[in-house]
């Protein structure tokens, strides 16, 4: 942790580990914005060694497979692949919340049938793209399928295939680097047609596939054993258990696990039969044998005449008028959101070049007619009055109105009662007390102060910034992978992320983790707000690298070493009439030291004090310049003089009050 990669990603945390490497949680200073970092792990091998080729030609493959794919709401988006000191990095998306499928189940339990197969679809629609582009991935498995937090914070609702590191395209002239005497993939998840030699398919990955669902239903593969040779063992020579718990999905894995690849069932009957799981087939609507009729079938009630030969109140079985579901556009391909449950993730728009499915692959799935709601949905139109239809009684229609407008009135109450028990938890908890997550730049009013107390006190916004003195400012955003790991490491985060700018502060401040509630975490993207606030005091306002050019200083406590300072109309000597200018242009001073006085003398002039305290701690030649042309000018903060803490900063200003020239 902690190290800079390629020169611009900082590791930040490792989210996971396999057999090719590490993964890590990192923050690209550049775009300000963390990814997640692939680092293919090597053993102790000499550059040009021929697994060494090999493992930096597969981290290229990943990038390159991956980047096909680019866009695919079901796959993990790889930005770049890199080398650094020797060793290959993939660059990714980082999915925040996400948790693979071996530890989803670790905390919750098997899926339901229904919930698998939404998965299952998912996963298959990454697939299919894949083998349409001739790419096979070879290690479907849990730990390769991720869930994930929708925009809307429902915790699964995403559902991401990542991990190509093996996977191969067998017509590609690119150089093959996996030698044919070696097993590439993960043993009990291998098809056997593979783990006897045979070359990767599209039916080898559906094989893997189906392990997958089984691991889903049952929380254990079907394969699973002891070691990886029994492993492989079994799936070459045994037959799986049957699964106990799979219900309506236990057809659909049986036949993915069918051993002979020729036999083994297809990408677009395999969607079509998880489609059925998630969206069942409505049933056909139930006719009334009319040869046999009650004796008042043909009577005439308050509403009307029934129709001819119709029994009463028969208005939604055959009739023409019965509502029909529009029919969705033909061409969707395997997976298609429309199919998924609702919790399940569909992008609204895809950036250019993404990945767009138009006619279905041979592993495509186009579903029959499917109504934009539920089987039944929507009441039919009333049908015309019957030939010489009578006018209704008015009771019944005034009855009519006042249940309507009753019912109206219980809606709106059930939907303000609703609103009112599901009201979003405070992200923080009720001891923070925040209602609105916190975003970087955010300054914070603390109830107790900040630095009356250990932990993290109530906080309210201070929308100004500077006029309520703050109490400390938001520096940066944590993304955590999880609310465990938010809670684990946030305060080491926190730490980590905002001790440059505490080290270059003349104020003393601490580092604060905001940590939100497990309820809270989605809500807040899983972010940790990473505070510094003072130690002995308010911050005064805007803190680091969050001062705009051109503010003016209030209090030297907002002078940090290194800034470069130009002067307001007023007197200069006074550190409240200095702004913040950019060093790369021409300023009055430069800020080199931040320091205290020793001894305070209450009758003589502050200033001379600050002065000589500077001349002593911070001479000009301590900092390379001349001592005849430049002098230590100390700036000292009246807001804590006044408390005591005899605070002063050194800045570095010419003697003849000329600018000194820009710094590059």
């Amino acid at each position: 942790m902690g190290r800079i990669i390629a020169g611009r990603y900082r590791l930040l945390d490792q989210v996971g580990s396999g057999g090719m490497g590490h993964v890590w949680l990192a923050h690209d200073q550049r775009l300000d914005c963390d990814v997640a970092l692939k680092e293919i792990r090597f053993r102790t091998m000499p550059e040009g060694n021929e697994e060494h080729e090999s493992r930096i030609a597969r981290a290229r493959a990943e990038a390159r497979h991956a980047a096909v794919l680019r866009g695919h709401p079901h796959v993990v988006t790889v930005h770049d692949v890199l080398e650094h000191e020797g060793l290959p990095w993939i660059v990714m998306e980082y999915v925040a919340g996400a948790e693979d499928l071996r530890a989803w189940l670790a905390r919750r339990g098997p899926l339901a049938p229904a919930e698998c197969a939404r998965i299952g679809l998912a996963v298959l629609d990454a697939l299919t793209a894949g083998h349409e582009r001739g790419i096979m991935h070879r290690d479907v498995k849990p730990a390769n399928i991720l869930l994930a937090p929708d925009r809307t914070g429902t915790p699964g609702a995403r559902i991401l295939l990542t991990d190509y590191g093996i996977s191969v395209q067998p017509d590609s002239p690119e150089t093959r680097w996996t030698r044919t005497s070696i097993l590439v993939g993960t043993a009990g998840y291998l098809a056997p047609e593979r783990a006897t030699g045979g070359p990767p398919t599209a039916a080898a990955d559906l094989f893997s596939l189906g392990c997958t669902l089984y691991f889903g239903v049952e929380g254990h593969g079907p394969f699973d054993r002891d070691t990886d040779l029994a492993a492989i063992t079994a799936v070459v020579l045994e037959e799986p258990p049957p699964p106990r718990r799979a219900g309506a999905l236990r057809p659909v894995v049986e036949a993915l696990l069918v051993k002979d690849p020729a036999r083994r069932i297809s990408a677009e009957n395999t969607a079509a039969a998880l489609a059925r799981i998630i969206t069942p087939e409505p049933h056909p609507p139930t006719r009334v044998d009319t040869g046999s009729q009650p004796p008042w079938a043909g009577l005439v009630t308050s509403d009307g005449p029934s129709a001819p030969g119709g029994a009463v109140g028969d208005r939604g079985s055959a009739s023409p008028h019965a509502y029909t579901p529009t029919v969705m556009g033909s061409g969707s391909p395997a997976g298609d959101q429309g199919l998924a449950a609702p919790a399940a993730y569909a992008p609204t728009a895809q950036a250019p070049g993404a990945y767009t499915p138009t006619t279905p692959g041979p592993g495509a799935y186009t579903p029959p007619g499917q109504g934009f709601g539920p089987p039944g949905y929507g009441a039919p139109p009333t049908p015309p009055p019957g030939p010489g239809g009578r006018r209704r009684r008015r009771r019944p229609r005034a009855l009519q109105a006042v249940a309507a407008v009753l019912l109206a009135l219980g809606l709106t109450a059930g939907g303000v009662w609703y609103a009112m028990a599901h009201k979003a938890e405070l992200p923080y908890g009720a001891e923070v007390g925040l209602s609105e997550p916190l975003q970087k730049g955010d300054c914070v009013l603390g109830d107790p102060a900040p630095w009356k107390v250990a932990g993290v006190p109530r906080l309210t916004l201070d929308p100004s910034c500077k006029a309520l003195r703050p109490d400390g400012q938001v520096m940066a955003l944590y993304k955590a992978p999880s609310f465990e790991i938010a809670r684990r490491q946030g305060e080491d985060q926190c730490l980590e992320r905002t001790k440059e700018t505490a080290g270059r502060l003349a104020w003393n401040v601490r580092s604060m983790a905001v940590v939100p509630t497990r309820e809270g975490f989605g809500a807040t993207g899983g972010n940790v707000a990473c505070l510094l606030v003072g130690k002995d005091g308010p911050v005064y306002g805007p803190l680091g690298g969050l001062r705009p050019y051109g503010m003016t200083f209030t209090d030297a406590t907002q002078i940090q070493r290194g800034d470069c300072l130009g002067h307001v109309d007023g007197d200069a000597r006074v550190n409240d009439h200095y702004e913040l200018v950019a060093c790369d242009k021409e300023h009055v001073g430069r800020v080199v030291d931040i320091t205290h006085l020793t001894t305070y003398a209450p009758g003589e002039d502050p200033l001379d004090q600050a002065n000589a305290q500077c001349e002593k701690d911070a001479p000009p030649e301590k900092h390379h310049y001349s001592p005849t042309t430049h002098w230590s000018h100390g700036l000292r903060s009246t807001g804590i003089w006044s408390n005591g803490t005899y605070l002063v900063v050194c800045s570095i200003e010419r003697v003849d009050k000329a600018l000194m020239p820009a710094v590059n």
